[in-house]
């Protein structure tokens, strides 16, 4: 897809947003005469309101005021622009490139609790891969809930992918470990492993995630090079808390995050980049497995505030 058309996507994505962000930012700078408490507490609302976070959100409040002592700007456009440079700045710091492996296959395990639209957003990975040239195999790893390898093998069947998959109940690491046999034995770019979203208690979700982990490593040199979190956005704050408790039983290395074009609150991006410390690297913007961009601080930038 063309940049012009990522750029639409991405726009389009971010409407609800844009209308609870970027709109009420604009509206508020234009009618402003001076940054005044009253000013500040209007903008507090309007960020917290649209999931930045209360920490990201006073940052952004005191890099505003700090900006606009020393550069002795006080008039309401050019306070607008200062906003937006650090947001983007903020979210600069939250982006960063896939880890491909140096030999193929590269190894993307995906992980996320039931709900936040994992499976949708592995096949929008394995489109993405997929359009890129690359032969890509999916391994059918969340055994533990019904439906899930059938949801998994109709993507495939889509896309033109491979797939491996047991019956249902299966040893999750049994099927990654066939699944990076396989991926070696095809000549497969990518392998990109399903997980288990949830099982009876977040210790033995946790524990299978670093097995699968383990069992990956053994069967290839660096695996996995990726390990991808989907995040809900319409969950907001929550989606926060789901990741720091992912993060203290995997290497989590970035942030697939889902369903930003069915919330008004997509300012969680800006919380997630500031707060986590985790590359967000791909947001998802529709249904479709096309609806899937690559993360890019200046496009988002522009997609929510023009």
């Amino acid at each position: 897809m063309p940049f012009g058309g990522f750029l639409d996507s991405l726009k389009r994505g971010l409407a609800k947003t844009r209308k609870a962000l970027a709109s009420p930012l604009k509206e508020l700078f234009g009618r402003a005469r001076r940054m005044d408490a009253d000013f500040l507490e209007e903008l507090e609302e309007i960020l917290i309101s649209a999931d930045v976070g209360v920490a990201a959100t006073m940052a952004i409040i005191d890099d505003l005021s700090a900006a606009s002592k020393e550069r002795k700007v006080s008039a309401p456009e050019d306070l607008y622009e200062i906003l937006k440079e650090d947001i983007a700045r903020r979210l600069r710091t939250g982006q960063g490139a896939v880890a491909l492996a140096d030999t193929p296959p590269t190894v993307i395990l995906v992980a996320g609790v039931n709900g936040t639209g994992k499976t949708t957003s592995i096949a929008k990975l394995a489109w993405y891969y997929s359009r890129q040239g690359k032969k890509v195999l999916l391994a059918a790893g969340d055994t533990f809930r019904a439906a899930a390898t059938e949801q998994l093998s109709v993507w495939a069947k889509r896309i033109g992918a491979d797939i491996v998959g047991h019956q249902m109940g299966a040893d999750p690491a049994a099927v990654a470990y066939d699944a990076c046999e396989a991926a070696v034995a095809r000549g497969a770019d990518v392998l990109i492993v399903d997980t288990a979203g949830r099982l009876h208690t977040n210790r033995n979700l946790m524990r299978e995630l670093s097995k699968i982990s383990s069992v990956a490593a053994k069967k290839i040199p660096g695996a996995p090079h990726e390990v991808i979190l989907v995040l809900d956005a319409t969950n907001g704050q929550n989606a926060i808390v789901q990741a720091e408790q992912f993060k203290q039983a995997i290497d989590v290395t970035g942030i697939f995050l889902a369903k930003l074009d069915g919330t008004a609150r997509g300012g969680i991006v800006i919380a997630i980049c500031d707060k986590l410390g985790i590359p967000v690297k791909f947001v998802g913007v529709g249904e479709a497995c096309e609806d899937i961009e690559p993360f890019d601080a200046e496009r988002f930038t522009d997609a929510l505030f023009e």
